[in-house]
């Protein structure tokens, strides 16, 4: 038989005659000759060519070598991330990156949004149509014991992970299928076509060594991806684990014949020959450890902190920098997170009452000097960020989901109530017990003290589960206002490993939420406002939401054909979660406040999307004060 691209054109026709009409857009596809380009980008064309040699925001001198010592807040019990038992090691936090040992089909660049370029692959294509998307790997590429990296380690990668993860199985949910399609070609074919980021998303997928994983330890005990293990893991990546201890210390070394040292795509990146990563249990030890020289680099969180704390001698004659840095991003939504599993929480007027009930100003004013703006959206400080009244290319959205769509959506964007004077702190106050009583919520004596209860007899009571005494702070003053109401309010501070399992487990009423969203939000918003992730263990969807409209608008985003229409779709989607009142907003800080000792080295300009710390930086105590 002869193979499909050896065929003349009218043996081809005559071919496809044959086969039934479902058959013919596969028929089409296999006939269709794969053009490889070297990275894909939602935005239009890719800044780098294909021969470029290195990204601009690199110093491809930066010298090698030296130790980076980070301090970290939390714990950890196994070095296996692709369990949900367990408290995993985590290789980032916030705006610091670190690259692990674990690598990719493609990575990103931080000087332009939505784009990727080829790493493991050597290749990518996908069909007009996004039905699915090819990757060619790249000869060299080794795990870390000199074993290539082959199809099928992607293919069971993939896989396993879909099986673990909720993560995975909400962000990859359009895969139909993995499969081999040349010697060192692998394709992933979607269930539906249009479907834009999928080709990049379906590069960020991490691929693992199968035959580590489906191997002995070298006690000769199986191993397994879905148990706790403190044994350091195979990787492929520029670094790998030399040296761990639970709950204490990580310690990195770069891979000195690193398979891709010389790719455009690393070039003067990955200086470190050593990366450190020391952990702490109390947020004021950390900060101390860092005054003392203990650890190199601190991205500082704590507005108080960053308002008073940095006065020390090494500030003040340049021994320690700090700085803050602005980048182009969507700002993260932070929030109180309100349960809907809890019975409570069902009925919107409770939701809204706990907003109005919420003292941001005060808040800002006297814990955060001023410092932290209020979020308005889950888009904060971008053009998807949905604001006054719907555009008819929203309205045409949402009109069709307008049943079961709050009705104030379609006359103005959300909008927090804001407590600018005594007078607005009342009125609100008198919104949210009015907002109760409609609820059945009735101001009751219960001895000394004025509590809310239901014609069940039930008490209206609320319980803020808590990972760090930093936050009780800001908890007991709101604390102190949703007891004006006649809610009895409970605080309840907990170590980071019993938190994560109430969060996976959804045991708890209020807790802090966290969202990142990137330029080119998609298929990650399944997970964290989709129907489907309310009930997956470990998945973000933390307020439980099931919402069908909601569902609706996330298909309309993911499949939205252009930029133009991408944006409306998100503004729409902004509109209809905001507008839910799921949660009660809380802040960001623009910007990003960084603190380092003056023995590291940086590009002389930062990307404009990522700040690269550490991937970018090196090691040089040449602009370190003596004495």
């Amino acid at each position: 038989m002869k193979m499909l691209g050896t065929l003349s054109r009218r043996e081809l026709v005559k071919l496809v005659s044959l086969v039934p009409a479902a058959k013919l857009v596969s028929v089409a596809a296999l006939a269709e000759e794969k053009t490889f380009v070297h990275g894909l980008s939602l935005f239009g064309d890719l800044k780098y060519p294909a021969d470029f040699k290195h990204y601009d925001y690199v110093n491809p001198h930066a010298p090698k070598g030296g130790k980076l010592r980070l301090g970290f807040l939390g714990s950890f019990d196994t070095l296996n991330p692709f369990s949900i038992k367990g408290d995993p090691v985590a290789f980032g936090y916030g705006q610091i990156l670190i690259d692990d040992p674990y690598e990719t089909l493609m990575v990103p660049p931080h000087d332009q949004p939505a784009t990727e370029y080829c790493h493991i692959a050597s290749g990518v294509y996908h069909p007009d149509d996004y039905s699915f998307v090819s990757f060619r790997l790249r000869p060299e590429a080794r795990f870390h014991d000199s074993k290539p990296i082959t199809v099928e380690d992607v293919i069971w990668s993939f896989n396993t992970l879909r099986e673990t993860l909720p993560t995975y199985e909400g962000y990859y949910r359009n895969v139909m299928k993995v499969e081999q399609t040349g010697d060192d070609e692998v394709t992933f074919r979607f269930d539906k076509i249009g479907n834009r980021e999928l080709p990049s998303n379906v590069g960020q997928a991490i691929i693992l060594p199968k035959h580590w994983w489906t191997g002995k330890n070298e006690n000769g005990k199986q191993r397994d991806i879905t148990s706790s293990t403190m044994e350091s893991p195979l990787g492929s990546g520029p670094y790998r684990i030399s040296d761990a201890k639970a709950g204490q210390i990580i310690r990195l070394k770069r891979v000195e014949n690193h398979w891709a040292k010389d790719l455009p795509t690393q070039i003067g990146r990955n200086n470190f020959d050593e990366i450190e990563i020391i952990l702490y249990r109390d947020a004021a030890v950390a900060f101390e450890a860092f005054k003392a020289d203990e650890y190199d680099f601190r991205l500082e969180s704590s507005s108080k902190q960053w308002a008073t704390g940095y006065e020390f001698p090494a500030i003040k004659d340049g021994r320690c920098v700090k700085d803050e840095v602005t980048l182009k991003k969507v700002e993260q939504i932070q929030v109180w997170t309100l349960n809907l599993r809890r019975a409570k929480f069902q009925d919107v007027r409770v939701r809204k009452a706990m907003n109005l009930a919420f003292d941001f100003e005060w808040t800002n004013k006297n814990l955060f000097y001023g410092l932290y703006a209020r979020c308005r959206s889950i888009f904060n400080s971008s053009e998807m960020e949905a604001k006054g009244k719907p555009s008819p290319e929203e309205l045409a959205l949402l009109e069709p989901l307008k049943a079961d769509l709050p009705p104030e959506i379609f006359e103005d964007a959300y909008k927090n109530p804001e407590n600018n004077s005594p007078q607005d702190r009342r009125k609100n106050l008198r919104a949210a017990s009015q907002l109760l009583d409609e609820a059945g919520w009735k101001v009751t004596q219960s001895g000394a003290r004025s509590v809310r209860k239901n014609d069940k007899g039930e008490t209206l009571a609320l319980e803020f589960v808590l990972d760090s005494p930093l936050f009780e702070r800001i908890a007991l003053p709101y604390q102190q206002e949703l007891e004006k109401l006649g809610i009895d309010v409970s605080i309840r501070t907990i170590d980071p490993s019993q938190y994560e399992r109430r969060v996976e487990d959804r045991d708890f009423d209020i807790i802090t939420g966290v969202w990142g969203q990137s330029l080119s939000p998609g298929n990650e918003q399944r997970e964290y406002w989709g129907s489907a992730a309310a009930d997956q263990k470990g998945s973000r969807n933390y307020c439980s939401i099931k919402d069908r409209a909601i569902d609706e608008l996330i298909e309309r985003l993911i499949f939205a054909e252009g930029r133009e229409a991408q944006v409306t779709a998100a503004k729409a989607l902004d509109r209809a979660v905001m507008g839910n009142h799921f949660f009660v907003p809380m802040w960001y800080r623009p910007g990003e406040w960084i603190a380092y000792w003056n023995r590291l080295g940086r590009p002389e300009k930062l990307p404009e999307y990522v700040m690269g710390f550490p991937s970018n930086w090196w090691f040089d105590d040449s602009k370190m004060p003596k004495g």
